[in-house]
């Protein structure tokens, strides 16, 4: 992250995705749009650039107002910043001449000129320019002439942050520390200069530091003492702080700042210190001379000392306590796909995950390409291409661990994907599958074909998804951002639990390859199970990669592996309906593809039919085998319909003209 505190030696920023605000506190609602920023630049091959004020405009603009509380200072906020994989970050000098800008003067000159941005993301209620005469009307007009989009961040998510930051403020003005860093998603910190002070501590035991915090309007937490974490020179130590006026000792009536560090003898008068607040102790209070003082804080060292010990065994025991991932990737001649996604999900921060490849039967270098370069990378041999189906069974049989993720080889994943759904599915356990948002590889601001943001079910069992329905998929605004329970997760990144995946019982191989997934979540909804995306995550798929699309055997398999889920799955009184409807919309899917002339798929529909019939006794005993599993591992008398469409996609899509899942 780059740092820039001169407007006038900005650098030629590439495709700019901008946002502007105060960011104080740095907490998870302000995270969530650098998440979003850091998207849209990834999807463009441009640049995230963060513009922040310092002074804040409100000590400018209302220069006699001194009720402004800082949660950080504006190197609290930068230091913070640099957690988040920003590219650039500019602090604006906010001084008169600034504000007097016109709405004009600040598009054109200053965000144009200076940042020549690509996208500006920016709340519903943002103001700007002399007068607050700017709105995000006015910038979206702007940018139809300036050539910049402007996304909005909606109002919810601005209430959310407001609501968050006064929640913030008042858990410190009360002294509620570990409230504040449960809602910061970090330690609310103190940052100052050690200066010399009445030397009190070292005469009782205890030497302080004391500290200078040298911006006024800085939130200073109440009276009392304090277990902290020190930095000092990239080194961090134990503490425990005093914030108070000394009522013990009345001839140094004045608030002091001062820190005991723990283990720490060294002279650092003018240095700075950085003070993360992790645990309130004690009021301030007064004692009967500086023995008693001295026995109070002896007592305080222990309380610091425990709650630091419990904040180490509580890391320690949730790095030890995280479920294990294993990311199983299924290979078949997919050496290319290897070689140009492997080193990227290799920067996967969660952990433990451990990266797995099965491969199918390869008859290209594959394995030799993963000893050589990723020897480290497990490798499974299954010695025959068994097909998508069969293949994972067959892997997931030699693979322990809490979570399955099975990955498709031509996935680019992002550095953080996997955390959102392990995140989500720990805190619910009735969550048995779930799926990343999914973007087109080759066009990254739209969705792709396989799952988009999550698979939905219609009456007539034709799946579909949010953001795809058909062949058509949509430009990814974020329109559909929000957790949601889906009928089925794509195969193309499913992660699931391990023991669920065995108990239901895995893909059905007469599959081969196609609809699997669909079948698998089907069984586990109807087990009362819930099946979820979470597009927080976000994965870009190549697509055709491991089974090309619009392919005559893709045909195929799609219709007779639909027959099958619908024979498997149905209840019975709706199957006497059903299937001879299907058959009658596969013939009219037929007369469609005559229309345009592809006699292949015609024969591809006609083998699907050929292929089905036979094996309708078989497919029905499969049916029973299937209910035996599900009565197995069933938490629901009732299957759990969700995101089954109550309607027939191909009548909205086709009779209708509906193109988009929320226009359903």
């Amino acid at each position: 992250m780059k740092v820039h505190n001169d407007l006038n030696k900005l650098p030629s920023f590439r495709n700019a995705v901008v946002t502007i605000g105060s960011f104080d506190g740095v907490h998870e609602g302000h995270q969530m749009i650098i998440r979003k920023m850091n998207r849209l630049a990834r999807d463009i091959d441009g640049e995230s650039v963060l513009i922040t004020f310092h002074p804040h405009p409100r000590l400018i603009i209302y220069p006699k107002d001194d009720s402004l509380q800082l949660i950080t200072t504006i190197d609290e906020k930068i230091q913070l910043l640099e957690r988040y994989e920003l590219d650039h970050v500019v602090v604006v000098p906010f001084t008169v001449e600034f504000s007097q800008q016109s709405a004009d003067e600040y598009i054109q000159q200053f965000l144009v000129n200076r940042f020549q941005p690509h996208t500006i993301v920016i709340g519903y209620d943002h103001r700007f320019g002399a007068g607050r005469q700017g709105d995000i009307n006015y910038l979206k007009a702007h940018g139809e002439e300036s050539g910049f989009e402007v996304v909005e961040i909606k109002k919810h998510e601005i209430e959310d942050i407001a609501i968050s930051s006064t929640k913030i403020r008042k858990a410190l003005e009360q002294g509620k520390v570990e409230d504040a860093a449960r809602l910061l998603g970090h330690y609310f910190t103190l940052t100052g200069t050690v200066v010399h002070g009445q030397q009190i501590g070292n005469k009782i035991g205890f030497p302080t530091a004391n500290l200078e915090v040298s911006q006024p309007q800085k939130l200073i937490p109440p009276n009392g003492i304090y277990a902290v974490r020190v930095h000092h020179h990239d080194k961090i130590y134990g503490g425990m702080l005093y914030i108070g006026d000394r009522p013990t000792l009345k001839e140094y009536n004045n608030q002091t700042i001062e820190v005991n560090v723990f283990q720490f003898d060294q002279e650092i008068y003018g240095d700075k210190l950085k003070l993360e607040l992790v645990g309130f102790i004690r009021s301030d209070s007064e004692f009967k001379g500086l023995e008693a003082l001295s026995q109070q804080l002896e007592r305080d060292r222990e309380s610091a000392l425990q709650k630091l010990k419990n904040l180490q065994e509580q890391a320690a025991e949730s790095a030890k306590a995280k479920p294990t991932v294993n990311v199983v990737i299924l290979n078949y001649n997919g050496r290319q796909w290897l070689e140009k996604f492997l080193p990227v999900l290799r920067e996967t921060t969660y952990a433990p995950c451990h990266l797995i490849v099965a491969d199918n039967g390869s008859s290209d270098d594959s394995l030799q390409f993963l000893a050589e370069t990723h020897p480290d990378i497990r490798r499974i041999d299954l010695g025959g291409n068994h097909g998508f189906a069969k293949g994972y069974n067959l892997a997931l049989d030699r693979v322990d661990g809490d979570y399955t993720i099975l990955l498709n080889s031509d996935v680019e994943v992002t550095p953080d994907w996997i955390e959102p759904m392990i995140e989500l599915m720990e805190r619910d356990a009735t969550i048995a599958a779930c799926q990343p948002k999914i973007r087109s590889y080759h066009q990254k601001d739209h969705f792709e074909y396989a799952g988009a943001a999550g698979g939905w079910l219609d009456i007539l069992g034709y799946p579909f998804c949010r953001g795809r329905i058909f062949s058509v998929t949509e430009p990814d605004t974020g329109q559909y951002d929000g957790t949601q329970e889906i009928f089925w997760a794509t195969g193309a990144a499913l992660c699931i639990r391990s023991r669920l995946f065995k108990q239901i019982g895995g893909f059905d191989p007469d599959y081969f390859a196609h609809a699997e997934e669909i079948d698998l979540c089907w069984r586990l909804k109807r087990a009362g199970y819930k099946i979820m995306v979470r597009p927080r995550s976000l994965v870009y798929h190549v697509g055709g990669g491991t089974l090309q699309y619009n392919t005559p055997g893709k045909t195929y398999l799609n219709f007779r592996n639909t027959l099958f889920t619908i024979l498997k799955n149905e209840p019975v009184t709706k199957l006497l309906w059903l299937l001879p409807l299907r058959f009658a919309l596969d013939f009219l899917a037929g007369a469609l593809f005559l229309a345009q002339g592809k006699f292949s798929h015609i024969r591809s529909i006609v083998r699907a039919h050929w292929s089905f019939l036979p094996k309708v006794r078989h497919t029905w005993r499969k049916r029973k085998q299937c209910q035996e599993w599900i009565d197995q591992c069933s938490i629901s008398d009732t299957p759990n319909l969700t995101a089954q469409h109550r309607r027939s996609i191909v009548w909205q899509f086709y009779v209708r003209g509906i193109r988009r899942f929320n226009q359903l």
